[in-house]
């Protein structure tokens, strides 16, 4: 009986343990809100304080050492033997989007959270230290940044963002040092290529794919990335007109997908002809090549709408993003652990950008996704997992973690 095989049997007496605990945590999580009919859990908000203590305490308690870095992440490492030995990342974030669900990014954390629980009452160490990272903002909300959190860790942090002001003008580097926080100590956080063995990340789907196909987790092939790439001032008509020309174009590739998220006509009246319109355009896929020739193409679109509709159109590209092929190396561990759960390994891109997207060149990145109930819906109140699907994904990962430990 080899090592992984003698740690899963320890898991064996307590079927369904890891995900009800999951879930448990994730209702304890969701308690801390900046509204009170909804979750919101924005960047150093109250809430957003107060569940990075929780997550710290439970660190704590599992005998991690932790510490809240520069920017707010919350970090908790499971020692090897060996001081000088690598590391290896499991993460995901902590922030929400508004009226969000409980489980987008915080199930990564918490799988991560209750699977070195796990190995601590094991006793058992690892070859490698254990990074257990709860990134403090990953969905750009307040800021209008994504991956505060994973920049940082990932040496990707820019310091011109320290000037991005909320909703209400305050910056960011201002909120930072109310918080406690010395944004001078940001270019620390950076991890060297020499240091990681790897990063995973379990992640609820955001789709419909698992579901559908009636599997309970699923191996990510590709981040796609997330590419909110303009604000448009517009008539009606001529956003009605392009919204209908994104969703013509992007139905034309598998993997191509376009979302008009907002769209507005400020000060608008019943009876007064719109003369302005604001739009945002998300334009997502499995691979550069693909998003690329459908901007291309909406923006030719654009420039006949104004030209045919004698409007002007005023665009801003707030962000874009590679695709990040994921390892092929840890697609392969992450596949072996869900086929020696005997589920069939399935492949899947993901639309949505994630916090490993960060960690692209350097180290090896891999995801494990997780079914979403309600017909994949995500980033709302109707996001919902099982504790069932919770607690395969934390097998998996605990599977996958010691394999690496036997191979390392």
């Amino acid at each position: 009986m080899d090592m992984v095989t003698q740690a899963m049997d320890g898991i064996g007496s307590e079927p369904g343990a890891f995900g009800k605990r999951i879930v448990e945590l994730a209702d304890r999580l969701a308690q801390w809100s900046e509204s009170s009919d909804g979750l919101t859990c924005t960047y150093l908000s109250p809430a957003h304080r107060s569940v990075a203590a929780e997550i710290r305490n439970w660190m704590r308690e599992a005998g991690l050492i932790t510490e809240v870095d520069a920017v707010a992440n919350v970090i908790g490492r499971y020692t090897a033997a060996d001081p000088a030995a690598r590391t290896l990342i499991l993460a995901s974030h902590y922030d929400t989007v508004r009226n969000a669900g409980k489980y987008d990014g915080r199930l990564g954390v918490l799988t991560a959270l209750v699977l070195v629980e796990h190995l601590k009452r094991l006793g058992r160490k690892l070859p490698f230290h254990l990074d257990v990272i709860a990134f403090s903002e990953e969905e750009g909300v307040r800021f209008s940044s994504s991956f505060l959190g994973s920049r940082a860790v990932a040496g990707r942090f820019d310091g011109k963002l320290l000037g991005r002001q909320d909703a209400d003008g305050h910056t960011l580097e201002t909120v930072m040092r109310d918080a406690g926080l010395d944004p001078a100590r940001i270019p620390a956080l950076a991890r060297r290529r020499e240091e990681l063995m790897g990063y995973l990340e379990v992640h609820i789907e955001q789709g419909p794919v698992l579901l559908e196909e009636g599997l309970p987790v699923g191996i990510v092939s590709a981040h796609a990335g997330t590419v909110p790439m303009t604000r448009r001032h517009d008539a009606a008509a001529a956003a009605a007109e392009l919204v209908l020309y994104v969703e013509k174009r992007c139905a034309q590739a598998p993997t191509l997908v376009g979302t008009v998220g907002q769209l507005a006509v400020p000060n608008g009246a019943i009876n007064i002809i719109p003369g302005r319109c604001e739009l945002t355009l998300d334009i997502r896929a499995g691979d550069d090549a693909t998003r690329d020739a459908a901007v291309s193409d909406i923006a030719a679109e654009i420039a006949r709408i104004a030209a045919r509709r004698g409007v002007s159109i005023e665009s801003r590209e707030v962000q874009r993003t590679a695709t990040v092929p994921c390892s092929p190396r840890l697609q392969s561990v992450l596949a072996d652990a869900v086929a020696r759960a005997g589920i069939t390994p399935r492949h899947l891109p993901s639309g949505a950008g994630h916090d490993g997207m960060m960690f692209d060149g350097l180290t090896d990145v891999a995801m494990l996704f997780v079914r979403c109930g309600n017909g994949g819906v995500s980033h709302s109140p109707r996001e919902i997992i099982t504790a069932e699907d919770a607690d395969i994904a934390t097998r998996v990962m605990l599977d996958a973690v010691l394999r690496l430990a036997e191979t390392s």
